[in-house]
């Protein structure tokens, strides 16, 4: 049973919202776990955003346009009306980012081996050059990395703000009551903010020492410096940066430590 359970009642946390947890728990049930949905991370547009508008006047005069999560596509679209001016050449990280642009009709034309920003970077230098523009839309927390690497070869990157991320203050109270109860055995984490937003529940509620006996996953380096920089350890950080891989290196965690 619990070969072919190998999650079999583990609650897992699934820091994800509604409309975006279904794959993640799904995936947790197939291998018998039980998943416990509370969105860490969450994301509102920043209206009345008068610079966003003004560059998208001007988005024919741009060699590429970047998105770094289907956050930011969905985002963008939301405040992008079809003008008829040419549409830049597409540069993503993440396979998903890519399949949502898919749906909209959008090719990517550039999408890295590996889906964190080092490695796209590495790659997508050949791609540009002095005077390349660039236009990168993202959200009120990401890093500076891609627009500073790329401003460094001569490129000109507009990068705008498009929407902010925060914790529902509802994800507080649940979080602190379970983890109080000691009421999850498996911790996720798919960003550093995801990270960030947790362990400001733990500071307030002190709950330091119900973090000891949880195994942690997380996806990319970025998500695992930032554990490691709390003091956390990290059972399980695969090389593919994906929730199904995260889960597969999960799993293999806990049936080496059942030997």
């Amino acid at each position: 049973m619990l070969k072919s359970l190998p999650l079999l009642d583990k609650k897992v946390l699934v820091p994800r919202g509604e409309g975006q947890a279904g794959s993640f728990s799904k995936l947790v049930e197939r291998f018998g776990g039980i998943p416990i949905e509370i969105p860490l991370i969450a994301f509102r547009p920043l209206e009345k955003n008068e610079r966003l508008q003004e560059l998208l006047k001007v988005l024919d005069t741009y060699d590429w346009i970047i998105f770094t999560s289907n956050i930011t596509v969905e985002t963008f679209f939301s405040f992008y009306e079809e003008t008829g001016l040419d549409f830049p050449k597409i540069a993503v990280i993440g396979k998903r980012t890519a399949e949502v642009l898919q749906e909209r009709g959008l090719h990517a034309e550039f999408v890295p081996s590996a889906y964190v920003a080092e490695v796209f970077v590495e790659e997508f230098l050949p791609f540009v050059g002095s005077g390349t523009r660039v236009f990168l839309p993202k959200g009120n927390l990401a890093r500076e990395y891609i627009a500073s690497s790329l401003s460094g070869v001569g490129a000109v990157v507009d990068e705008v703000v498009i929407y902010e991320t925060y914790m529902p203050e509802e994800s507080r109270v649940k979080l602190a009551g379970m983890l109080a109860d000691k009421q999850l055995d498996i911790l996720t984490f798919t960003s550093p903010s995801t990270v960030d937003h947790l362990m400001e529940v733990v500071k307030e509620y002190r709950l330091d020492e119900q973090l000891r006996n949880c195994v942690i996953g997380c996806i990319g380096p970025v998500t695992e410096q930032k554990l490691h920089a709390y003091g956390l350890t990290v059972h399980a950080s695969p090389e593919e940066y994906t929730v199904a891989e995260m889960i597969k290196s999960l799993i293999a965690y806990l049936e080496d430590t059942r030997v």
